[in-house]
């Protein structure tokens, strides 16, 4: 009996990789609650920065898109650049997508990934995770054994980590420092992807930390539900934001990112991405497309929230049940701001070494840079047979797998590389 694949994950890469896996008719098993981040991490009433053509799900074939969603539940089409797509309409698109394409979906947890042990107590499989190298993808005999939530034991012969945000949340440590036991929206410092309502502040004082569209967003949205919410990011000019559509340049390529020879290189071209050193791998990550409101929240945002430009956060404590941040202010005076609460909307980091469904063997051996995997060929990692995609494959492959159009490019040559190597 041949092994299935496994793809560990149900959200915009995990559905697409698997959407891809069944058109070639390579057996597949899919363990995850469909869009479960976008569902439950994302803040009720939030807007998708990105434009509609931004946001398909990448398909093995036609009829799948997010207008095509549109026009299967009757409502008004997002096309053009000037629709905004609320949150809820992606997350029922993206279920729509799993129901025609991925019916077989298993709503469970992976447990544990480990390596299976050969009849001759060998794991198999050959990477080492040293150095740059990285495996060929052509897997071991052994391939892999996962344990489920339900306390199922199962065996795949390639396993496809998709597994999205989960556990990435990334708090800076001037922060981290005062929420030793985490973040929490119970405590007095939490993370912006532990919000879905966020009317529970309202009539608080709230500082959101960060200058991108997720701080931006989480602050105006709170302010909405009525609290009094002060914005602290880091450099001057930081917080701003993107021209509207009809003040883009027309004389530049088009991208799903908006106007650039640059941002048009790095969403139809990431080929080479992974031949860059590595400094400017993942300086690129983080510098393109990096923070910056939408142009169609900059009206409410302006309206309804105060914004500190800092220096730099010196520290962060808790006096007498309130939170607040120390900072240096661009003059060199340093002012505590407090509040009742702190949202830390300060992104998501990727490391192996947080993936603790990984067996320890498998993080070892892993070859990373900068605790991200590093790649090759089809997504495929040092260890052959265990494939990455989505935002923990961006080290390797560039910021368009930060986003859904990413699909497009990983999933179909993700799916080429292991019906090859397992043919």
């Amino acid at each position: 009996m041949i092994q299935p694949v496994a793809v560990i994950g149900a959200g915009p890469f995990g559905l697409s990789t698997a959407a891809h896996l069944r058109a070639h008719g390579i057996p597949v098993r899919v363990f995850g609650e469909p869009m479960v981040s976008w569902r439950d991490h994302m803040p009720a009433g939030m807007f998708l920065k990105s434009t509609p053509v931004a946001s398909s799900l990448d398909a093995p074939q036609r009829g799948h898109t997010l207008a095509d969603y549109c026009d299967a539940a009757g409502i008004p089409r997002l096309v053009t650049d000037e629709d905004i797509i609320p949150v809820e309409t992606f997350v029922a698109y993206g279920e729509w997508f799993q129901q025609k394409l991925v019916p077989e979906l298993e709503r469970v947890r992976v447990v544990s990934v480990d390596r299976r042990t050969t009849a001759d107590g060998n794991g198999g499989g050959t990477g080492d995770g040293a150095g740059d190298r990285t495996g060929d993808g052509t897997g071991g005999a052994g391939g892999f054994e996962l344990k489920l939530d339900s306390g199922e034991l199962i065996t795949a012969r390639a396993v496809v980590v998709a597994t999205g945000l989960s556990g990435l949340a990334h708090l800076p440590p001037e922060l981290a420092a005062a929420a030793p036991d985490g973040p929490a929206p119970t405590g007095p410092f939490s993370h912006s992807s532990q919000h879905h309502d966020l009317g529970r502040y309202s009539g608080k004082d709230l500082i959101v930390v960060g200058a991108g569209q997720s701080a931006l967003e989480t602050a105006a949205l709170a302010a909405e539900a009525g609290a009094r919410v002060r914005v602290v990011a880091r450099g001057r000019g930081s917080v701003a934001f993107g021209a509207p559509p009809w003040k883009q340049p027309r004389l530049r390529p088009e991208s799903p990112f908006g106007r650039a020879w640059s941002l048009w290189a790095l969403s139809y071209y990431p080929h080479p991405y992974r031949h860059l050193p590595a400094q400017v791998r993942h300086h690129l990550v983080r510098r393109v497309l990096g923070p910056l409101g939408a142009w169609w929240l900059r009206e409410r945002f302006e309206n309804s929230v105060r914004v500190s430009e800092v220096d730099r956060v010196l520290r962060a404590d808790t006096t007498d049940g309130h939170p607040g941040l120390t900072v240096l202010s661009h003059t060199g005076r340093t002012e505590r701001l407090s509040a009742d609460h702190v949202i830390a909307a300060t992104g998501y980091r990727v490391d192996v070494a947080a993936m603790d469904f990984l067996g320890p063997e498998l993080r070892t051996r892993l070859a990373v840079s900068r605790g991200t995997p590093k790649l090759g060929a089809g997504y495929v990692s040092s260890i052959p047979g265990l494939y990455f995609t989505g935002l923990p494959a961006a080290g390797s492959y560039g910021p368009v797998m930060r986003f859904v159009c990413g699909t497009e490019f990983a999933s179909p040559r993700l799916v080429r590389h292991l019906a090859a190597a397992h043919a």
